[in-house]
């Protein structure tokens, strides 16, 4: 505890038997001298604290006692002197009367608006001393949150009072620490501020710009992104950030100003996408290639020739990096950005020198005996390193294969851990009851599913022999399908049970779901569909072990399953494409021994595929009664359907000659007959080649299979269908030569 002096035990019992204020008042400038003495320790000041007591200082604060003959400024002055000492220590600024008390020090801190503010200049700097020590712990930053000191913080800036970057540095402590949740529902104090920092940042043209730029970063890293990007075009902080950086990136600069304008340009990237840096309306390319440039330079300078630990000291702006080119390549592969062929060389050198950085420190670290017993701050670094490279990998997808193949085992290893931490987290927000107070302690691993955002470089990875040895070979499907199990649960979201003091009472309308919810579901889709394509590649490429493989099996079954409870809406339609495909596949390869003609879900699962094969053509009666078309629900996702109706047209061809009798599907359903009167329809000579064969071929292999199948057939008008199209190995099959 520490010994308390004596001259310090004189000056308790003086405060202590103080009969009045003016008394305790007088005893005061005694505490002052004593406090700043070097003899004053921890237990020292909290028995001062607490023989004066918070009550009384509190009345001086507020002014609530005081004497004509001296003016307020005074009593304010002499307190906050006193709580300035005090609140250096821990266990005082984090007290309880501390705690309580803020909303005194907010209030001091606002009156710096007032024309009078000149007098109390030092009363509010100690104001402004006391909330930054408050905002030091943990508590103290849960306190100043409660009682709205965002707001109030942004006001004070964008109203540029006196001392406006204390209000800021206690602002962006707040944010950091508490991330999307400080900020509440209301996005107005968000842009208010930050349109008056980035205005600042524009104008700026001494250091402090910099130290701007990292103020600007951390609040765009902490904004509630669900409330700012939707009004985000109608405020002016976007472009005097643009112009800003712009100004900044294209004049000659050293590190100290280069690092903080490209992690700042990271940080808006992630928020508003990379479209924001084309703001220039003369030549909107060019400083997204100058960014991209830059980016790709300093990947290479700070990962080239180095050793893990020291690319790591640099770990936040090499991120940084990372983040501007993964943005790029993934809008560079939407083909909405004309390149020219030069431009195209230029960024192609550029990525590569930068990706070969990446790969070679990868390999050093995969290398390591120790690379199992990196500290999560470093294994986020390198997943950061993983991340980056299967974007580029999902596009380049012949780059430095070899090298690749022989860190897949690594990649692999990082992202399983990555998806179990990210699910466990997921899992655990699932079952946590509504309303608990906001909670910061996630494993740094269970941030992102690194397995999530490797899945489209392995779609391409899986059809090369080398890397498709390694992936089986690791047993990685068994972890593939955990993630089509764990997409699945969010795509096939459920409703939470009504409960039980609600049955029966009269239903209210259905709540929307939650935009992030939307966000999640879409996410997994897309994740299905990657997982169903990588599954397909191993289906085709590795017959063997897909007819000999349990795991396989139980894919199938849960297809089987699952499929027929997909919500027929037109956001799953690609995702039913997908699993109605590959089951089929997964069907043609592990033959009739696994399917049992009574099993009810094979039969719900054939009805669901043969509805996705059905609905893709029809005959357009409004427009043109004679022209075979896309329908409409598929036209707007033909380009990812388009293959996949095809293969999934030939593979049922296949799976009715080893399993025949889920024919009586295709003939009881009305497909067969429908197929015959849709083709009678069309107009002679202008049915496509390959659409003409996928019907042929499926309808020939009908008739081998079903007797049933030539009646049905002849009644839909099959004789005007097979002389219209020339479809003449259909025609010798229902009428002969």
């Amino acid at each position: 505890m520490g010994e308390i002096s004596e001259s310090i035990k004189k000056c308790i019992a003086i405060l202590k038997a103080a009969q009045s204020d003016t008394e305790k008042f007088a005893a005061l400038f005694m505490v002052t001298k004593l406090v700043k003495g070097k003899d004053c320790n921890a237990a020292a000041k909290k028995a001062l604290f607490e023989a004066i007591g918070f009550k009384f200082l509190k009345k001086l604060l507020t002014g609530t006692n005081a004497q004509d003959d001296c003016p307020p400024s005074v009593y304010k002055s002499v307190a906050l002197s006193i709580l300035t000492c005090f609140c250096n220590e821990p266990e005082l600024a984090t007290h309880t009367d501390m705690l309580t008390n803020i909303p005194v020090f907010l209030d001091i801190v606002q009156t710096s608006d007032n024309d009078d503010y000149d007098d109390n200049l030092i009363i509010i700097s100690e104001a402004y001393t006391c909330l930054q020590c408050i905002a030091e712990h943990e508590a103290g930053q849960k306190a100043l949150i409660e009682v709205g000191a965002i707001t109030k913080m942004s006001e004070i800036y964008s109203h540029q009072s006196f001392q406006t970057d204390e209000a800021l540095n206690i602002l962006v402590k707040l944010v950091s620490r508490y991330g999307p949740a400080a900020w509440g529902g209301d996005p107005k104090p968000f842009h208010a501020l930050v349109n008056k920092i980035a205005l600042d940042f524009a104008t700026d043209q001494s250091e402090r710009k910099f130290e701007l730029a990292t103020i600007l970063s951390a609040l765009l890293y902490s904004c509630n992104k669900n409330t700012v990007i939707p009004g985000s075009t109608e405020e002016t902080w976007p472009q005097s950030i643009y112009k800003a950086l712009h100004d900044i990136l294209t004049s000659k600069i050293g590190k100290n100003q280069r690092d903080p304008a490209l992690k700042l340009a990271a940080n808006i990237i992630d928020l508003l996408g990379i479209e924001w840096t084309f703001n220039d309306e003369e030549n909107p390319k060019k400083f997204f290639l100058l960014l991209l440039q830059l980016c790709a330079i300093e990947i290479r300078m700070q990962l080239e020739d180095r050793s893990f630990k020291q690319a790591f000291a640099n770990a936040d702006l090499v991120t940084a990096c990372f983040m501007v080119l993964e943005s790029s390549i993934n809008y560079m592969a939407t083909d909405q950005l004309d390149l020219e062929q030069k431009e195209k060389q230029s960024v192609y050198t550029s990525l590569k020198g930068a990706f070969n950085a990446v790969v070679s420190i990868l390999t050093k670290v995969s290398n390591d005996k120790n690379r199992d017993k990196l500290p999560d701050v470093e294994k986020v670094f390198v997943c950061a390193m993983v991340r980056v490279l299967v974007a580029w990998l999902a596009q380049e997808t012949t780059a430095m294969r070899d090298q690749v193949c022989n860190l897949l085992p690594f990649m692999f290893s990082l992202a399983n851990d990555s998806f179990h931490a990210y699910r466990a987290r997921k899992l655990s927000e699932k079952n946590k009851s509504e309303g608990e107070s906001m909670d910061t302690d996630i494993s740094l691993m269970g941030q992102i599913d690194l397995l999530r955002l490797m899945l489209p470089a392995l779609c391409h990875l899986v059809v090369e022999d080398k890397a498709r040895d390694i992936t089986l070979n690791l047993k990685q499907e068994d972890i593939l399908y955990e993630a089509m199990n764990f997409h699945w649960s969010i795509v096939h979201y459920k409703k939470p049970p009504v409960p039980k003091s609600e049955r029966g009472k009269v239903k209210k309308p259905e709540p929307e779901l939650d935009p992030q919810v939307l966000e999640d579901m879409k996410d997994s889709r897309a994740a299905m569909v990657s997982l169903c394509n990588i599954f397909m590649n191993l289906t085709v490429l590795a017959p063997k072990v897909v007819e000999n493989s349990m795991l396989f099996n139980t894919l199938l079954k849960f297809i089987f399953n699952n499929l027929p409870e997909l919500k027929n809406i037109p956001e799953n339609l690609v995702l039913h494409g997908h699993l109605a495909v590959l089951g089929l596949l997964l069907l043609k390869q592990q033959g009739a021994s696994k399917v049992k003609k009574n099993d009810f879900s094979i039969c719900r699962y054939i009805q669901s595929t043969i509805r996705f094969l059905w609905d893709a053509y029809i005959v357009d009666e409004s427009n043109d009664p004679s022209a075979l078309v896309v329908s409409m629900t598929y036209k707007e996702n033909w380009g990812e359907i388009a293959d996949l109706w095809f293969l999934g047209m030939q593979t049922l061809s296949g799976v009715l000659t080893i399993v025949p009798w889920i024919s009586e599907f295709a003939i009881e359903s009305g497909w067969a007959e429908g197929i015959a009167e849709m083709l009678a329809k069309v107009k002679v000579g202008t049915l496509a080649p390959n659409i003409k064969s996928a019907f042929e071929d499926f309808l020939c292999r009908l008739v081998d299979s079903n007797e049933n199948a030539k009646a049905v057939l002849k009644k839909g008008g099959a004789l005007k269908m097979c002389r219209s199209h020339r479809m003449m190995d259909l025609g010798k099959k229902l009428f002969g030569d």
